[in-house]
């Protein structure tokens, strides 16, 4: 008998768990306590918390999952993406502990989740690979050396991360050194570790990425390509496949690379070799990502396979299904729905979702981590669900996906729906075989969009934190219960957890709302006309302060960085004059409206 633990959360939480219960296997979730009412949690056998709210505390804590996983009598561990799933010490920790972990070996994490020795695998399977540093940079003045050896545009990249973290492209000189920095610490926060190297950037390239799937027994089969070539800072947002507008002959190359660089680094289940596709044809070399992709489920729904339930049946020691590559029958996108305002330039949006509208018909799938009543706090990914839609050629899904995003609403916060209905409107990606690459989005699209409807400010949630109204008992309510870790259904009269509910609320979360709160310590002399009112724009934290309390400061220079959803993002002056700061301190939480300060006269 099996029993996996999933070490994740939201989405691809829900997704193995669908996988596990096809096959008759039990399951275990595990939640940080603003995930305890997630539709994972309830769609797990078992379910335990992680007892606190942020990604070191929970999801990132090795010692809290291995505990859980000997508790709960797991036998497996699958760690989704993000969070775990390419750490080489978590893979062990789950062999140590008994465990099977669902993925490649630590070895094989540990040498292509560090993109330098991932380099020189990819070389010697015959990859190719563009000009970069051979190995970690000691600080940002090597960054700038090789800038000036090699010539700008470059790209830095955490060394022992993906999914677009730790990345930063430098197109001038002067911003070297703090492109550096913020990619470091970017990395440092998101993986543990703060190494970075640097690539030359190919200008305006395509992303095109191939998964592969190898089993225990030499079998190595490449499922396709995809496109993800429509990114905003460096993380996707909508793919598909097959990738479009390739030539037989670089189809053929992807895919032969990346069966080599597979069978060079002895890897053993699923796994995404990406490379960057240049207009003038050239590929280079990306990375190796170890585990299950976000966007997995085109190559489910086009070539007709299960990835994830690959995943388990390999882990298990089975052998693949099939000795050739499947062929494409159909073609596939996904549009990520995420937590974000496309028309403020992608700034991350809290609240609470009071209702979800799903398309339906031939064609289309919905997987998704929210049901309406979800709260989206700011400790995590932004993103809320995926939508899937095939048809039996790429103008067919585009069609079908111009109808199923048109029927597809999210209320309650912004969402990035606006950005795709407007995206299957350009030529730019639905007829042009060159002009989308991976800065299009910003540099072409961001400015026309406008901010979504759907936005709401953050408030305090009520009883409903606590769970649904069960409709098969009036009056009552059923709520998630803790007992000694493990989330229990427990039924209440409605009335007596509505006051609990109200009772507490005041206590709950640890975010400043109130931005007369923040605004008491902005001056000492308090706030007048000639003062302009230093706002922040999103839900998240404070991550330092760019400039001095008292500085002078210009229109538009960068007052503070703040960090939302795993994002950095600069806090910007909207005039000229004297700043003052207000009593927010760095790794504070701050809701968006959040007075973070005045601008004013100097005297």
């Amino acid at each position: 008998m099996r029993k996996v633990m999933i070490a994740n959360r939201s989405e691809i939480a829900v997704r193995v768990l669908h996988a596990c219960a096809e096959r008759g296997i039990g399951t275990v979730a595990v939640y940080a306590d603003s995930d305890a009412e997630s539709p994972h949690v309830h769609l797990a056998d078992e379910a335990y918390a992680l007892e606190g709210d942020s990604p070191a505390e929970t999801y990132l804590n090795i010692d809290k999952l291995i505990d859980i996983a000997q508790r709960s009598g797991a036998t497996d561990v699958h760690p989704g993406y993000g969070f775990l799933a390419e750490s080489a010490d978590f893979a062990r920790a789950v062999a140590g502990a008994g465990l099977t972990w669902i993925g490649p070996s630590p070895e094989t994490i540990e040498a292509l989740g560090d993109k330098i020795r991932a380099r020189e695998i990819a070389t010697s399977a015959g990859a190719p690979l563009a000009p970069g540093t051979d190995g970690p940079l000691a600080d940002a003045h090597e960054a700038r050396a090789f800038a000036e050896e090699h010539g700008l545009p470059i790209i830095i990249k955490a060394a022992h991360g993906g999914g677009g973290r730790g990345m930063r492209v430098v197109k001038d000189i002067a911003d070297v050194e703090s492109a550096f920095e913020s990619a470091a610490r970017e990395a440092q926060g998101a993986f543990g570790r703060s190494e970075c190297f640097v690539e030359r950037f190919l200008e305006k390239p395509r992303h095109v990425e191939a998964q592969v799937v190898a089993d225990s027994h030499g079998g190595v089969v490449v499922v396709g390509t995809r496109d993800c070539s429509l990114q905003r800072r460096n993380q996707k947002l909508v793919e598909e496949a097959p990738a479009p507008f390739l030539s037989d002959e670089q189809r053929t190359e992807i895919e032969r690379a990346s069966a080599a660089i597979f069978r060079e680094a002895g890897y053993v289940n699923a796994g995404t070799v990406e490379f960057l596709v240049a207009s003038d044809g050239l590929i280079s070399f990306l990375e190796v990502n170890t585990r299950i992709q976000v966007e997995h489920p085109v190559t489910e729904e086009t070539y007709g396979v299960d990835l994830v339930g690959l995943q388990l049946d390999v882990a298990a020691g089975g052998r693949l299904p099939f000795e050739e590559a499947p062929r494409a029958q159909r073609h596939s996108l996904e549009f990520r729905i995420n937590a974000e305002d496309p028309g403020r330039g992608f700034l991350p949006a809290g609240g609470t979702i009071s209702g979800i509208t799903v398309p339906t018909g031939p064609g289309i799938r919905w997987d998704a981590g929210v049901v309406a009543g979800s709260t989206v706090a700011g400790d995590f990914d932004s993103l809320l669900g995926k939508l899937i839609v095939t048809g039996a050629t790429r103008d067919a899904a585009l069609a079908r996906a111009r109808r199923a995003l048109a029927e597809l609403t999210v209320s309650g916060v912004s969402t990035t729906l606006p950005f795709h209905r407007a995206v299957l409107d350009q030529e730019d990606f639905t007829n042009s075989p060159f002009a989308i690459y991976t800065t299009w989005i910003e540099e072409v699209l961001t400015p026309s969009l406008e901010p979504d409807g759907g936005y709401a400010a953050p408030r305090y949630a009520d009883n409903t934190l606590f769970g649904d109204q069960d409709t098969g008992s009036r009056g009552s309510v059923t709520a998630g219960v803790e007992v000694d870790g493990r989330l229990t259904r427990v039924r209440f009269p409605a009335d007596a957890l509505s006051a609990l509910g109200r009772g507490l609320a005041e206590g709950l979360g640890g975010v400043r709302f109130s931005p007369d709160d923040a605004a008491q310590g902005a001056s000492s002399s308090g706030t007048d006309a000639s003062e302009v009112e230093v706002s922040a724009s999103l839900n998240g934290s404070l991550v330092r302060w760019e400039v001095e309390d008292g500085e002078t400061v210009d229109e538009g220079q960068t007052l503070a960085t703040l960090e939302a959803m795993k994002t950095e993002m600069p806090l910007e002056s909207p005039a000229a004059g004297v700043f003052r700061r207000g009593s927010i301190t760095p790794g504070e939480k701050i809701a968006a409206g959040t007075v973070m300060g005045v601008v004013g006269n100097a005297g």
